[in-house]
């Protein structure tokens, strides 16, 4: 079975943006950068991914799908990307965008544990990649698999948090990390 990846940056004090939704405030450099071309290739956009050195036969290890909220997908969609991961299957989940921008975005409507349960059960593929936001990671906890979080060393005090929404404890284990040149930790752990 495919697993459910909530693979997302956060703030020290688990912010993963700020109230208005901005995260032009995360301190992305070059071993940042370094580290997700090399580990992650597929989470970069793909307007972005020639530019710092992705190729474009780039072999994509952890995720061929991406499951995103519709506050996830429409700042991308407003600066002109339309499919900002074409290299990848993308499920936008809306109640608001009727009809999709372009023929790579799939819109889910209806119960996203419904459709994430869909393409877990294919019989092949890669893992998919949960964006965001965190209404939706909320509304998926039960279907988490596993956890990437990409920890800045910054505070902002209030924003939109990691996850929101009712959900049941849930225990995960710590299964590796890495603190980078520039002090951002990327921390994996498992559903327990």
């Amino acid at each position: 079975m495919r697993k459910l990846t909530y693979f997302i940056g956060a703030t020290l004090d688990g912010f993963i943006a700020d109230r208005d939704g901005n995260v032009d405030f995360f301190p992305v450099g070059e071993d940042v950068l370094a580290h997700l071309v090399a580990e992650y290739p597929e989470t970069i956009p793909a307007h972005v991914a020639p530019h710092v050195g992705v190729a474009p036969d780039a072999e994509f290890r952890h995720f061929d799908t991406v499951v995103m909220g519709r506050a996830t997908y429409e700042p991308g969609l407003r600066a002109g990307f339309a499919d900002p991961y074409s290299h990848l299957r993308t499920y936008v989940v809306t109640g608001s965008i009727t009809e999709s921008p372009d023929p790579g975005v799939t819109l889910v409507a209806g119960d996203p544990v419904a459709k994430v349960r869909e393409l877990k059960a294919e019989p092949t593929g890669k893992g998919i990649w949960l964006a965001g936001g965190a209404r939706l990671a909320g509304s998926l906890m039960g279907e988490i698999d596993e956890l990437v979080i990409k920890t800045y060393p910054i505070l902002i005090g209030t924003g939109i948090p990691m996850l929101s929404g009712g959900f049941d404890v849930t225990a995960f284990t710590r299964t590796g990390g890495t603190v980078l040149a520039g002090g951002m930790s990327i921390a994996t752990y498992v559903r327990t």
